[in-house]
């Protein structure tokens, strides 16, 4: 297979018509010859912050010499992002032919594996052939069920900041939430938890008691944030002095504290992080579409706050850098998110909001979506492609006001590859 039949082979197999469940994942990589069994991991749920916990992690630890795999989703722009050795991406000839091996082996099954069940077996695969000496791996929905939560006991487990997100699936309350998060804990296993959440909290602490984990919590009093810009944070994680994170977002260096305590936890296992190492890594770690700024005149802002709990993160940002300022916004959300919180929250500092569909079968109706805005008292109007939605933003905030868009991943990828490809400068470009 070419890496574009390989995509193409992979989209074709979703997951919403299967009944959840590891029964699948487990026969196909039994078919492969088990090749998770030959890796280690640090496995990571939670409602937000995987993905730039994962990308600090993975960044620190190919800084202390270590060939680091990166498995995350969804992807931004290209399909490969979601497979990463060393932070470069799988090529389009190495996807299709890890896609050989593996398409015979699920095409064999009576039950054919989903889309997120091809991808995991296809990551194993692929770090296995490049002597991965850890993989960073970030569970896709939940973790009790999730594809990824097929491997044995990880280095370490983390379960990041908690709130409600795939209520539908996961469950009405946030216990269920975290009693699904905490699948990922194994008996005797290693745990961090970002902490900060009660009712999580306790759900995380029973589950590790049951099953003789051991469990440790964030103490989130080391943290002292020194200075913070668009151009990323300097902060304290005692001992730690003057780290440098260049990630935008007032939420980023508590998520480098997460790695950072996770890093501690890997060193009494035996893992060999040298101090060098966590400088140079967290000062060079990139994580597109998290607070990212795209472009200076006028400031246009991507972050993919995609549920409640992200977009009171970005909203928090927004009013740090942003302080007493309205914002042009562009919006799109999915149908199966709680819109209306979400909204409540982003309604006070939208000045116009510019409204897309995300390329996704579960997108909201934008005129449904400017229409509860407009009942919150904000102007918003539907655009028809993404380049209108930039090209109408920009116009509005003019040279010195601020775009933000957010609301969905499935919506940052798009606005990402449009705004580079037609509206920066060239030295803007990533």
């Amino acid at each position: 297979m070419t890496g574009e039949e390989a995509v193409a082979y992979i989209h074709s197999y979703g997951w919403e018509t299967r009944a959840p469940g590891l029964d699948r994942i487990r026969e196909l990589l039994r078919r492969l010859g088990e090749p998770q069994r030959d890796l280690r991991f640090i496995h990571v749920a939670g409602t937000n912050g995987k993905g730039s916990v994962c990308a600090c992690l993975a960044s620190v630890l190919e800084a202390a010499g270590y060939r680091v795999g990166l498995n995350t989703s969804p992807h931004l722009e290209r399909f490969h992002e979601r497979i990463r050795v060393n932070g470069k991406e799988i090529s389009g000839e190495d996807l299709g032919a890890v896609m050989d091996i593996v398409r015979p082996a699920a095409e064999a099954m009576q039950a054919h594996p989903t889309e997120f069940e091809l991808i995991t077996a296809a990551a194993f695969l692929y770090f296995r052939q490049k002597r991965c000496d850890i993989v960073v791996l970030e569970t896709g929905l939940g973790g009790a069920l999730d594809a990824s939560n097929v491997i044995d006991t990880p280095e370490l487990a983390v379960l990041t900041a908690m709130g409600m997100d795939h209520a539908a699936i996961l469950g009405p309350t946030l216990r269920d939430v975290a009693a699904a998060k905490a699948g990922i804990v194994k008996p005797e296993g290693t745990v961090l938890s970002r902490g900060g959440c009660p009712e999580a909290d306790e759900v995380f602490r029973q589950v590790c008691r049951e099953r003789g984990a051991a469990l440790t919590e964030l103490d989130i009093s080391r943290l002292t944030v020194r200075k913070l810009g668009l151009e990323g944070a300097v902060f304290d994680f005692a001992p730690w002095e003057n780290l440098t994170i260049p990630l935008a977002g007032a939420y980023q260096a508590e998520n480098a504290a997460l790695a950072l305590t996770a890093l501690e936890v890997l060193r009494t296992k035996g893992w060999n992080i040298p101090d060098r190492a966590v400088r140079q890594g967290l000062a060079a770690v990139r994580w597109p579409g998290r607070f990212e700024v795209l472009g200076r005149d006028p400031v246009f802002l991507l972050d993919g706050a995609h549920n409640a709990h992200g977009m009171r993160a970005a909203v928090e940002s927004l009013r740090t850098f942003f302080p007493g300022r309205r914002m042009t916004v562009l919006l799109g959300i999915l149908a199966d998110k709680d819109a209306g919180e979400m909204l409540d929250l982003l309604a006070p500092l939208a000045e116009r909001v510019f409204v897309l569909r995300p390329d996704s079968p579960r997108a909201m109706d934008p005129a449904a979506l400017c229409s509860l805005l407009a009942e919150r008292g904000v102007e918003a109007r539907p655009c028809g492609s993404v380049e209108e939605g930039i090209r109408s933003a920009l116009k509005t905030a003019g040279t010195n006001g601020a775009v933000c868009a957010l609301g969905s991943l499935y919506l940052c990828g798009a606005v990402r590859t449009a705004y580079f490809q037609k509206f920066s400068r060239p030295s803007a470009a990533p």
